[in-house]
Parts: structure tokens; C-alpha cells; sequence
């Protein structure tokens, strides 16, 4: 594999592709990355503006912006700078009073150099201006909430430099009911308190342990501080702070029911080449012996390198199944390192929720069966354990004692059953754990059965939600959250859910039938078909599926509509479900390319609608082109990849899926402004009615489409899926590559896959060992072994 990878933008690979760089502060303004442990989050942008929250047990913030909050970690593809929460350090030089500052803002003074560089385990920018290089650097341990932030400062100018150094970390408003800061050299640092508002009697005893003290701590004693925000910005603000500008020392002063933010100062002497080096912790804390604490397990340069070092160890589990070598370089960084460590992030810490949705937490663990099995698995019976009697699953997972559902998990959906066959089919294949239908789960209402007999109630609970049509109910929405009012008065449907609910009972079938259970497996594959005859006599519209009919009658996702004319699911499902004929699908396959493709990838439904349609809901609210109303929506595109691999599609699915990933040409990175080191939940869309910002990244890294995608990768590109107590190989590569590598952990074995267009081949010849497999199942796979796999191909 390449030890570097190059292109021509203004972003690079660097070690293998384990980091990325980019080169500009501007070019891509709010490229970010994201840190994370099973306890907190930390989300950063190039310019150093940051957001973060951390679990007690619900989501919480330390750090908090002064203008509207959002609901989700991050408010979608808004600049970082509306809400002013960052990480910076300014720079004074003491003898002309020149000022910039580390990362870029909030100065934005153009540097000399600059760099934003992002590992699996850190984030660092290095800044040069006027001969001084800053590089400020962060990470974080691996179970404990708390932020290790380096700052180093490099004389490069070949001269004696005096300067002063503020690191300022904004805290922001903390609490309309009691809020305050100040330094604490007892502590180490600047301390600020707030209490975290409540009305309720009760409220008080489930908060009182809470951690309401922010910190900024210090390894080295500061010259000077200042602990209120506005003393500190003044009227010149972020930009040019009174307290740095009009001062030569900061005031020491306090935060006394005002905002506070964390402030220090620290005047250096550099000798020409000269070095000094500063480590700081930022983090929430419950009381003073919690200060202390934390800042006697971190504080050293010790501390530091233990923590990288273990949650690199931490990071071990986020490997994934396959490496790859492919004409495509870029693409191989982010297999190989990026997308599993994004699949691992949702898998081990659920998304930092106490009630995931049902149908993310499901696909989610589906991604971790390629990475950690055994949480999968576990994951799977938590989910199974909340099942309601009748076979429905709820719509959240309560993970925590004392959870509650909340926000979306609140509205009824119809669609989380589906998802269990999903991933019991991906898990099967992935470890051959036969032993998982026979486990028994315990429900809340003290009930046993075994997975199996829970799997049969949600597939027959599928078939017994449908309408007199053979269509299932859609209620206030299925896996489209803001299809909201389809089905609201109790009699809309969703053509989407009626396939996905054809492809879940065909995949049970198929499991039921593998382990002897045939009358079950009729039962189920009768149900399948009749899902797909409904659909074939209801919602094929001549050249694709519509996506629903609502509450009164009018069929929508059709010719005749002048918005939401076509959308994406229904065609992506029908193919996995078996609906579509071959003549069908070759309708909708050119229907999609006519009206979904670009050069951003498959928008979700086109066009776009423009205002409220109250028969289809708050979906038709939202910016044309953004989220489910005609975005690039990733997570639906992922689906789409899937079931074109699953139908031979290989070309058509390699442009789906290359979509997804930004460059390496400059222009598409600079449009999109996304870093590859995550796939964002979607790119904007509205190419036609919104030409500017089509292709712009949400920047959101929660999505389900990471273990789709992962899963497509292992599955369908490369084409190394289990099945049984062996592996299926067949791979789909495109046709334009002449070969690629893949190494393939798998079940304990490891296989090395050499796969080359050969000429005079005229069918796929597979050998393992240099034994020719007739059927491209290499039957047994043992545990320990190491297997050498030549695929040719067609030339």
C-alpha cells in the first residue's frame, strides 16, 4: 500500500492516510473533524471555532453558545462563528503590538503558513506569522470527559522575539439561574460555575450530581488572567479584544452572574529557534475535589503521552475487516482507516444518546458486526429485550436506567421492525453465529422467547399493518422522519415501507428456511410476494414506484407531481425486494439517472418541493435541497449502492458510491467544503434551482450511511461476504479498473486478494491456494489460517 497520497487541491493524505491536511483556513471554512470517547464529543472546524457534550447521563454541554442552540450535536451547515464556542489562542507581539491568532480565528489574520491536521486520535494546526509558528493540538482519553490541549510556540524569525499569549477558551452562557468564574490558583486555573436551570422539585435531585463547574487548567502558572467574557472582548470583540489591544497585562478580573470564558496570559522570551511548550485541560467537573483530580491524573507532559497511548490502544477496535489497494488512493485512506473508525464512533457510543432510534441503532450495530460482533450481538438482544408484546418494536432504545423517548422517538414511526432482519442478515454472514436465533431475550413484561419466535411477531406485526390495499400504514412517518402527515388520520401509506417490509420477510424467509424452519419460511416469502404484487398494482407508475398514497387517496412520488416528483427509496427497495422485474428496473435505473443523479451523487427525490404540501408534512418545509427534501441524503444513496450491488450493477454503483467521498479534484472539495476523514449525512442538492451551493456538505457525521457504505465496500465492491460456514467471493469491481488488493480479516482467518482483468477470460475464475473454487464459495473457512485468493476477471 502507498505511504502517502497526493492531490491537487488543498488537502492531502499524510502517513498512510492515517492523517489528513489541508493547507487554507479559507478554502473550505468550515472543514471539520470530530473526537470522541463513550463519554463526550468534541467536534472541530479549521478556523478553531468547536462545539462539545459530553453524557450525565442525558447529553449536556460545558461550553455553551450565546445564540441558538441546536437540538442535534451541531447545528447543520451553519458557520461555527455564529455560535463563537471555539478553542484559540492570540498571539501579541510586545514590542509593535501586532496581533494574530492559533487557529485562525477569531483574528483571521492571513498566514504565513498554515496547517490543519487531522489524525484518527488528535486534531493540531500549526500557524506561522511574522516568524512565530504556533501549533496548538488537542486529544482526548479514552474514558474520561476532558479535553488535553497542547500549545507549542516556535521562534523561526532568526531573531530575540517578546511576545504574549492568551489561550482563550469561551464558555459561553451557562445558566440563566446562577452563573460565575473566576481564577483559582488553589485549582490551577479558571473555574466557572453555573447551575443547570430547573423548575421542578424533582429535577433538583437528579441534578445535584451533575457536573456544572467548567475548567480550563494549567500545567504552567499564567502571568496574568481574566475570567469574564465581555471585560475581556471589550468593543473591539473577538476580533480585536480590548484586554489584549489597550492592555499590556490582563485585568484579573471575575464573572459575577455575567458570562464567563477562560482567559490566560503568558509573556515568553524567545531566543531565535527558541521553543516553549504549554499543556492545558479543559473539561466539566462536579466540585472541587473533581478539579483536582482530573488535574492530577492529566497534567504532564506523562499524563499526556499516556492518554494518547491508550486511547490509540481504544482506536485498535475501529481497524475494521478489510484493506484495500485500488486505483483509487483516495478512496483507500478512507476505507481503510476513515469510514471504520466512523462506523466504530456509532457503534461504541450510540450516537451520545440515552434512546437511540430504533432503526439507527440497529444499523448502526450492523456496521459494528464487521468491526466488534460481540457488541453487535449484544446490542441486538438489548434492542429485542424492549419489543412490545404484540411484535412492534418502540421507536428509541432505551439504553440507561431512568431514559425516556425524546424528540423524534416521541412520534409514532412504522418502520423499526424492518430493520432487525437487516442486521441479523449482515451479522449471520459476518460471523456464522447460528447460536444467536436460539438465544432467549426477557422482555419488560418478564415474557421469554428466543429470538426466532421474537423475529416471527415483528415480521407478522409487518404483515398485519397494512391497509385493505395489501400497503402498510405509514402512521406519522416510516425511516423518513419528516414524512410526517402521509398517514397522520390513520389511513395514508408508505410504498417505500411495503418494499422494505417485502425485502425484511424475504431475508427472514431466507434465515427460516437456512435452519429447517419451512413452514415459517413459506409463511414469510408468501407474505414478501404479496408486499411486491401490491406495489406492482398500486404504486408502479409506468417508470418508477410512487412513495406513498396519502390519508386521502392521492398517490404522491409520481408523473403528475410537479414536486417530489420521483424519490429514491422506493427504486432502491424494489430492486432489493424483488418487485421489479428486469424491465421494471430498467425503467426506474434510467428514470433515477435521468432525474436523481449528479455530480454530487443521488439526490433523495427531485424536484425539490418549494412550500408546504400538508399531505405529505414537514419534509416539504425544508430548504429546497437540504436534508430529506432533495439533498444528496447519503444515508438513502447508501441504500440505493446496496441495491445495486445487490441486482449486478457494478458500474452504476461505483459512481454512487465514489459520490460520496469529496475529491480529490480541488473544485469538488472546495464546493462541498468536506474533509475525507467522515462521510457527511449529505451534500446539498437543488442543482437546478440552487446552483451555488449545490454540493455542499451538512458536515453532519451521525448517519447511518456509514455501515452501509462499509458493508457495500466489504460486500459488494470487493465481494468477500460469508455465507454459511465459508465466504462468497465476487467481486464487483468497475470496469475500468484493472485490479485492485484487498486483505480480508474474516472469522479469525485472513485472506490475501489478488483480483485482475485478464484477457480471454470470459466468466469470473476464483482460486484459494491455487485450488480453482467452480463455484466462487470457498465452503470452510478456518480460524488462524491465511489464505491466498486470486480473482481474474474479464478483461
Amino acid at each position: 500500500m502507498s505511504a502517502a497520497v497526493t492531490m491537487p487541491g488543498p488537502c492531502r493524505f499524510e502517513e498512510g492516510g492515517r492523517r489528513l491536511v489541508l493547507d487554507s483556513p479559507t478554502a473550505m471554512p468550515n472543514a471539520s473533524t470530530f473526537l470522541w470517547n463513550r463519554r463526550m464529543l468534541l467536534q472541530l472546524n479549521c478556523r478553531g471555532y468547536a462545539t462539545a457534550q459530553f453524557m450525565q447521563p442525558e447529553p449536556a454541554k460545558y461550553a455553551h453558545a450565546p445564540v441558538l442552540e441546536a437540538k442535534t450535536f451541531m447545528q447543520p451547515e451553519q458557520p461555527y462563528y455564529a455560535h463563537h464556542p471555539g478553542r484559540f489562542c492570540y498571539v501579541r507581539d510586545e514590542e509593535n503590538g501586532a496581533l494574530f491568532s492559533a487557529p485562525y480565528a477569531p483574528v483571521n489574520r492571513t498566514p504565513e503558513s498554515f496547517a490543519f491536521s487531522v489524525g484518527l486520535a488528535d486534531a493540531r494546526w500549526t500557524v506561522r506569522c511574522d516568524g512565530i509558528e504556533v501549533e496548538l493540538g488537542v486529544s482526548l482519553p479514552p474514558d474520561e470527559v476532558a479535553e488535553l490541549w497542547t500549545l507549542r510556540v516556535r521562534n523561526v524569525s532568526g531573531r530575540r522575539r517578546r511576545l504574549s499569549l492568551y489561550p482563550y477558551f469561551p464558555v459561553g452562557y451557562m445558566s440563566w439561574m446562577n452563573q460565575s468564574g473566576a481564577y483559582r490558583p488553589d485549582l490551577g486555573g479558571i473555574v466557572c460555575s453555573s447551575v443547570t436551570p430547573y423548575q421542578k422539585v424533582a429535577d433538583w435531585f437528579r441534578q445535584r450530581e451533575f457536573k456544572d463547574l467548567t475548567v480550563l487548567l494549567h500545567e504552567r502558572v499564567p502571568d496574568a488572567w481574566e475570567a469574564q467574557q465581555s471585560a475581556f472582548e471589550g468593543a473591539g470583540g473577538l476580533h480585536a479584544p480590548d484586554a489584549i489591544v489597550l492592555r499590556e497585562t490582563l485585568a484579573g478580573g471575575d464573572a459575577l452572574y455575567e458570562t464567563p470564558a477562560a482567559i490566560l496570559q503568558y509573556r515568553v522570551f524567545l531566543e531565535p529557534d527558541g521553543v516553549e511548550e504549554f499543556r492545558f485541560l479543559f473539561a466539566p467537573a462536579h466540585d472541587e475535589a473533581e478539579v483536582a483530580a482530573l488535574r492530577a491524573r492529566h497534567l504532564s507532559a506523562q499524563a499526556f503521552a499516556a492518554a494518547a497511548e491508550a486511547y490509540d490502544e481504544y482506536l485498535q477496535d475501529a481497524r475494521g475487516c478489510l484493506r484495500i489497494t485500488t486505483p483509487d488512493p483516495w478512496l483507500d485512506a478512507f476505507a481503510n482507516h476513515w469510514l471504520p473508525r466512523q462506523v466504530f464512533y456509532h457503534g461504541d457510543s450510540n450516537r451520545l444518546t440515552t434512546d437511540p432510534q430504533t432503526r439507527n441503532f440497529l444499523q448502526d450495530h450492523m456496521g459494528m458486526a464487521y468491526l466488534r460482533p460481540a457488541t453487535a450481538r449484544a446490542a441486538f438482544l438489548h434492542a429485542l429485550a424492549q419489543q412490545e408484546p404484540g411484535g412492534a418494536m418502540p421507536d428509541g432504545i432505551l439504553l440507561v436506567e431512568g431514559a425516556e423517548l425524546k424528540y423524534i422517538n416521541q412520534v409514532p414511526h412504522t418502520d423499526h421492525c424492518v430493520w432487525l432482519p437487516v442486521f441479523l442478515q449482515a451479522y449471520l454472514d459476518e460471523t456464522g453465529d447460528a447460536s444467536l436465533l436460539r438465544e432467549v431475550v426477557r422482555d419488560r413484561t418478564g415474557e421469554d422467547a428466543d429470538v426466532a419466535t421474537r423475529l416471527d411477531r415483528a415480521m407478522r406485526w409487518l404483515l398485519a399493518q397494512r391497509d385493505g390495499r395489501g400497503l402498510s400504514w405509514i402512521a406519522q412517518g416510516d425511516w423518513c422522519d419528516p414524512m410526517n402527515m402521509v398517514g397522520w388520520k390513520g389511513r395514508g401509506v408508505s410504498g417505500w415501507l411495503s418494499l422494505a417490509s417485502a425485502h425484511a420477510l424475504r431475508l427472514w424467509a431466507g434465515i427460516c428456511a437456512r435452519h429447517g424452519r419451512e413452514a415459517e419460511a413459506a409463511e414469510f416469502e408468501a407474505g414478501a410476494q404479496a408486499f411486491n404484487a401490491a406495489m406492482n398494482r398500486h404504486l408502479w407508475d409506468g417508470d418508477w414506484y410512487g412513495r406513498g398514497i396519502t390519508d386521502d387517496g392521492v398517490a404522491f412520488g409520481v408523473h403528475v407531481d410537479g414536486e417530489g416528483r420521483i424519490y429514491l427509496n422506493p427504486q432502491s427497495w424494489a430492486m432489493l425486494s424483488g418487485a421489479a422485474d428486469e424491465a421494471k428496473r430498467t425503467r426506474l435505473l434510467a428514470a433515477v439517472d435521468a432525474q436523481l443523479v449528479s455530480r454530487w451523487g443521488v439526490a433523495m427525490l427531485d424536484p425539490p418541493y418549494t412550500g408546504m404540501r400538508e399531505d405529505v408534512g414537514r419534509l416539504t418545509q425544508k430548504f429546497p435541497g437540504s436534508a430529506e427534501n432533495g439533498a444528496v441524503y447519503n444515508h438513502a444513496a447508501a441504500f440505493y449502492l446496496h441495491s445495486l450491488y445487490h441486482v449486478g450493477e457494478a458500474d452504476r454503483a461505483w459512481r454512487t458510491l465514489r459520490a460520496m467521498l469529496a475529491g480529490p479534484d480541488a473544485q469538488d472539495c472546495v464546493q462541498r467544503g468536506q474533509l475525507p476523514v467522515f462521510v457527511p449525512n449529505y451534500y446539498r442538492g437543488a442543482w437546478r434551482l440552487h446552483p451555488r451551493t449545490a454540493g455542499r456538505s451538512s458536515q453532519l457525521f451521525n448517519t447511518g450511511t456509514a455501515a452501509w457504505l462499509y458493508r457495500c465496500l466489504v460486500e459488494g465492491l470487493f465481494g468477500l461476504r460469508g455465507e454459511g460456514d465459508g465466504l462468497r467471493i465476487a467481486p464487483q469491481l468497475p470496469s475500468h479498473w484493472p485490479r485492485a488488493q484487498a486483505l480480508r480479516r474474516f472469522r479469525g482467518a485472513e485472506l490475501e486478494v489478488e483480483i485482475e482483468r485478464v484477457a480471454g477470460v470470459a466468466a469470473p475464475r476464483v482460486t484459494v491456494d491455487g485450488q480453482l473454487l467452480e463455484d466462487g464459495l470457498l465452503r470452510t473457512v478456518e480460524a488462524g489460517r491465511r489464505y491466498a485468493v486470486r480473482v481474474d476477471l474479464p478483461a
